[in-house]
């Protein structure tokens, strides 16, 4: 009678990694470890603990690996189309739960939930983007677009396309974020020549700019808070 075959290294690992989990929660893990609890359903047959710590030497972190680009994930080694997926889905949600806890508040009181919302979509993204959170009367986050995408150190942006698209919603007011990929968050002339004609451009209808936010990889600044605003 053949011998019953021995379970693989890892499996006791993995029970264990998840117990661990269970008792104290995700505070009690590093990075790599909720990576790899995360690829144990993705790649269910190999020992993911290797591939979870080349994956925060490459992209820094957690954050930087779920924003990482498809591409960019699969070049990878032991990193499948569909693992990079998945991986994608996770930063989907990530930032879709970030969004469900300013959507619908007023701003001032939801401040920190509003940065949260902002670092969560922005702070990893390789390239720069801006985008629009737009209010209601009542200063209540209503919705947000992405009005453009850029190189690596600059977006386009369109004032009339801002505007027309704070009409579309019938917004009373706006917030201005994007992200500055170098990871440096002060203000370029740029940024502050096209704050001042959107501010311009908002005005006849009456549609105030609230802030001018610039996510960075650690910090994030406010056009308000150094007095550009």
């Amino acid at each position: 009678m053949a011998e019953k075959a021995s379970p693989p290294h890892h499996a006791g690992h993995r029970d264990r990694l998840r117990a661990r989990f269970a008792k104290a929660g995700g505070d009690a893990l590093a990075d790599y470890e909720l990576l790899e609890l995360f690829l144990f359903r993705s790649i269910p047959r190999r020992d993911v603990k290797p591939l979870a710590k080349d994956l925060i030497a490459r992209f820094g972190d957690l954050g930087g690996v779920a924003a990482a680009p498809v591409q960019a994930l699969t070049d990878i080694k032991g990193v499948s189309e569909k693992t990079a997926i998945d991986l994608k889905l996770l930063q989907a949600a990530s930032a879709r739960m970030a969004l469900e806890g300013a959507l619908d508040r007023p701003v001032i009181s939801s401040w920190s939930a509003l940065i949260t919302y902002c670092r969560t979509a922005m702070q990893h993204e390789p390239v720069e983007q801006f985008r629009v959170l737009f209010l209601n009367k009542k200063n209540r986050l209503m919705a947000d677009e992405v009005i453009s995408r850029g190189t690596v150190d600059q977006a386009p942006v369109f004032p009339r396309e801002v505007v027309k698209r704070a009409l579309a919603h019938e917004a009373s007011a706006i917030i201005l974020v994007h992200n500055h990929p170098s990871g440096d968050v002060t203000p370029s002339g740029a940024d502050v020549e096209i704050t001042k004609t959107i501010v311009d451009a908002a005005k006849p209808f009456n549609i105030i700019v609230h802030d001018h936010l610039i996510i960075g990889r650690e910090t994030t600044a406010s056009f308000k808070s150094l007095g550009l605003l």
